[in-house]
């Protein structure tokens, strides 16, 4: 029988102590935390997490948000649309 995801965390868990953590960043991580209802700790491991699992998405995953942000727009742009955009101030 194998144990369960959470007895695997539980068995699995070490301390780690951060240490010079910028006080912005604290306070990012604090904020972030306090409107996910966690603990400052509990939001730092879910960080980690996030970042050493996140999976990259496939091309057919890439090519329809691109076609998704496409359709918001009334073309291609091109550099010659970007350029004349800068000349009549609209960039």
């Amino acid at each position: 029988m194998e144990p369960e995801r959470n007895q695997v965390r539980e068995q699995a868990t070490m301390n780690y102590t951060l240490k010079n953590i910028p006080e912005e960043i604290y306070e990012k991580i604090k904020l972030r935390a306090q409107r996910r209802r966690r603990s400052v700790n509990s939001e730092i491991i879910n960080i980690l997490v996030e970042a050493t699992t996140r999976r990259r998405p496939s091309v057919e995953e890439i090519l329809a948000r691109a076609d998704e942000l496409r359709s918001h727009t009334k073309g291609f742009v091109t550099d010659e649309f970007i350029s004349q955009a800068k000349r009549e101030g609209r960039l």
